[in-house]
């Protein structure tokens, strides 16, 4: 098919579009398709996700996803299939699954590489195929582009269109951050670059062309350097507690600088991009000097254990141990207002702290999930008879806690570690709490 009637096709909505995978990224970027007036199918694994858009409902929660998949589902713009046979029937596919990392942090490729099995059975003349996963450098062409060409017998850039187009959202604020940020587009070739950019331009109001292996390296290096600055507050805030001082004023007042933008330190880096993405970057880079990337991740992956021992030390100066001490933590989500826990710090500190023999709660307003603990469905009950309170995560809801209210309601000689610095240490130490925190250690 000759790329003006591609192109023609892409600005008429005339395009049948196939998106694989219907989770945090795939089912925006189906709905938002659909609504830009392109008819969709939306592939997933999980008979209760497909059987949710079906009935006009997202199975994510995700602010306006619901009513953008409910209203393009009943006008037939969207539907959700469990069979990868719909794949024979689009003129495109945006394929969105997972690319975790192992244990010993090497990428996991694996739901990506069965995902393009079926898209290369099923690849035709004309077929546009965009890569949203994120990917170590090269992938693209090492990988992707090789199996498709293999599997199909068709050449990338002459008979198919295939291109990298990396996902910049975040949960809770995931329509708006496609639609507005600017997108990357890199094909392995300048018209692939040039489809993908038109096809995206349909729904995203700024796309940059590039090539394929930039926009990998690109993606990468926007979350890498977001772990790099939040590891150099963190340890910035583990000095600041040894010379006695509150990291939060160093922060502002190092920020008065122009060129200066230090991020904010806390109890952990979570979700699924920062933890990885890292990683994806220098995997199988020869670096010669120190790794300043890995340095970081490991500073970034040791605050949980920074608040456990913040915490074993107010418990200590309140004369308890550990063992048989009731302890809250407020939040299990990795980030604020969001009901997603994937790689929360809170992890770690629950179920270490459940290890040591604590009696542990959870309260979250947003998330469902407690990593073993008991879970509180109030904040009343999750405070009442406690002895210490962990702040893992900065929820609206709980950025103007009624200390004087909780205080009442925990044991005697109550401990606050604030993961988060949400609270005011003076109103906290008037009130009579142990208050301790990141970059402030114990308030004298």
């Amino acid at each position: 098919m000759k790329l003006e009637k591609i192109i023609e096709d892409i600005r008429k909505r005339s395009l049948s579009l196939a998106v694989v995978g219907c989770g945090y990224v795939g089912l925006p970027t189906a709905a938002l398709f659909a609504d830009s007036g392109f008819h969709v199918v939306a592939i997933d694994i999980k008979p209760e996700a497909v059987e949710a858009v079906n009935s006009g409902v997202s199975p994510i929660n995700e602010p306006g996803l619901n009513e953008l998949v409910s209203r393009n589902v009943q006008v037939g713009r969207l539907k959700a299939t469990l069979s990868s046979e719909a794949l024979s029937q689009a003129d495109a596919v945006i394929l969105s699954v997972q690319t975790p990392i192992y244990r010993n942090k090497k990428p996991n490729l694996s739901f990506l590489m069965k995902a393009l099995e079926c898209i290369g059975r099923n690849l035709k003349k004309g077929m546009i195929v965009v890569i949203s996963s994120t990917l170590p450098p090269r992938t693209m062409i090492e990988k992707i582009k090789q199996k498709l060409e293999l599997l199909s017998s068709l050449r990338a850039e002459a008979d198919f269109y295939l291109a990298y187009v990396p996902e910049r959202i975040a949960p809770g604020k995931a329509l708006k951050e496609f639609v507005e940020s600017p997108r990357l587009t890199g094909g392995i070739g300048p018209n692939s670059t040039k489809i993908a950019a038109e096809l995206f331009r349909t729904v995203c109001k700024k796309v940059i062309e590039t090539d394929a292996t930039t926009a990998e390296i690109a993606k990468l290096a926007e979350n890498t350097f977001r772990d790099v600055n939040i590891a150099f507050a963190n340890q910035l805030a583990l000095i600041c507690e040894q010379h006695g001082v509150d990291v939060k004023n160093v922060i502002e007042l190092s920020n008065t600088h122009p060129r200066v933008n230090i991020h904010t330190p806390g109890s952990g880096v979570g979700g699924p991009c920062l933890p990885k993405d890292p990683h994806l970057l220098i995997y199988k880079a020869r670096l010669e000097n120190r790794n300043i990337i890995e340095t970081a991740r490991k500073i970034n992956e040791h605050m949980p254990e920074h608040i456990i021992k913040l915490t074993l030390k107010a418990l200590k100066e309140a004369g308890r141990k550990a063992n048989g001490s009731k302890i809250t933590v407020l939040g299990t989500a990795y980030k604020a207002d969001i009901d997603d826990s994937r790689n929360s710090p809170s992890k770690t500190v629950i179920q270490k702290l459940i290890i040591q023999g604590a009696k542990v709660k959870t309260y979250d307003p947003h998330s469902n999930e407690t990593f073993g603990a008991e879970k509180a469905g109030a904040l009343e009950e999750a405070v009442k008879g406690v002895d210490c309170i962990i702040i893992m995560t900065d929820h609206t809801e709980l950025k103007n806690l009624n200390l004087k209210k909780i205080k009442k309601l925990m044991d005697n000689k109550p401990v606050i570690v604030d993961g988060r610095r949400i609270i005011n240490p003076s109103e906290a130490k008037k009130l009579g709490f142990s208050y301790y925190s990141i970059g402030l250690g114990k308030l004298d």
